[in-house]
């Protein structure tokens, strides 16, 4: 079954085709740059973006793959969350072009497609698992029995974490996205000089709350500027290093505390911000220390893609899933939990 997904649920149009028998065939992103001088996203400019690009992205990748739609069998779009008009975009056209070709539809949960990313790699995890999503809008610990089966086991209070970065790096002045504008300075900062609280790790439970974090790195950097307002480049470092520290070491205690809580061996990290190397570094070093698996997907599939909407969708299209008529309703919250198994 060779399904085309179409991811579109914020600033990234993501278009790929996926075979049940051979694999990933074909991927593309167009990732939007417009929103960088407004310091994050704007809903209706991402919307209209995505209008204009992603037409000629679902054209390149059938030429990519060598396949005309014709051939195809399904299509996938993300039906949810995310920003309900740029989730609008790409299901009124998957909807329109399962209708034209005469093929099913699938809507596909965004974090299911996230979450379900490592199984695009050779070394794939086997279930269950215990993922880690985190991205610009979610911090989420999921207990994963099978396909569909999902358990949250904690979520954010508030800010996300891939958030939390966003505003962190608005506070330094390093521009939108904040994620690799904070790794990349934190790579020169001086250790120890500052230390920044890790959130909510010196009680139980799996939740996580980042406000604080923000706060404390907006009363460090208040109280580290000059007369004129400035801070010099390696105070910005130092802190850049401070806050990565804590969010990523708050990130790696919960996971490693969810994986015992849960009974479970292997820990997935998905979404953008499992692309953090520091991150990784840290949870690989707590997973082999304690015995347990590590899993993630390749850096192109952390942020948003097309790729594991197509995996998803076809999953569910393959099961017998598929949406009846061609209605193209879109959900900007919807919880994993909602989700049916995949027989």
């Amino acid at each position: 079954m060779k399904v085309l997904g179409i991811e579109s649920s914020c600033d990234d149009t993501g278009i790929a085709i996926f075979d049940t028998n051979a694999g990933l065939l074909a991927h593309r992103l167009a990732s939007q740059t417009i929103h960088k001088k407004y310091g994050g996203v704007v809903p209706e400019l991402a919307a209209r973006d995505h209008i204009r690009t992603v037409l000629p992205l679902i054209e390149n990748v059938l030429e990519d793959a060598g396949l005309n739609g014709d051939e195809l069998d399904g299509i996938a779009f993300t039906q949810g969350p995310g920003l309900a008009g740029a989730l609008l975009v790409g299901a009124s056209l998957g909807q329109s072009l399962s209708f034209g070709w005469n093929i099913p539809s699938i809507g596909v949960h965004h974090m299911e497609g996230h979450l379900l990313a490592p199984m695009l790699e050779e070394n794939a995890p086997e279930f269950p698992f215990v993922a880690l999503l985190v991205s610009g809008g979610h911090s989420q610990l999921v207990d994963v029995a099978g396909p569909g089966q999902y358990k949250i086991l904690g979520t954010t209070l508030d800010d996300a974490v891939g958030e939390a970065f966003d505003k962190a790096a608005k506070l330094l002045d390093l521009g939108y996205p904040g994620g690799p504008a904070i790794a990349q300075r934190a790579k020169t900062g001086t250790p120890d000089r500052f230390t920044f609280p890790r959130p909510m790790t010196n009680r139980p439970g799996l939740d996580f709350s980042f406000s604080g974090l923000k706060t404390y790195t907006l009363t460090t950097a208040e109280k580290c500027r000059s007369e004129d307002g400035t801070i010099d480049d390696q105070t910005v470092d130092d802190i850049a290093h401070a806050f990565q520290e804590a969010a990523t070491h708050t990130l790696m205690i919960k996971s490693i505390r969810a994986l015992k809580s849960a009974g479970r061996k292997r820990l997935v990290i998905a979404g953008g911000v499992g692309a953090n190397r520091r991150l990784r570094e840290l949870l690989a070093e707590q997973c082999n220390a304690a015995g347990f698996d590590l899993f993630y997907p390749r850096i192109e599939f952390c942020t948003d893609n097309g790729a594991m909407i197509a995996y998803a969708g076809a999953l569910r299209l393959a099961a017998g899933e598929f949406l009846e008529g061609h209605r193209f309703d879109v959900r900007p919250r919807w919880s994993l939990e909602e989700l049916i198994a995949i027989q």
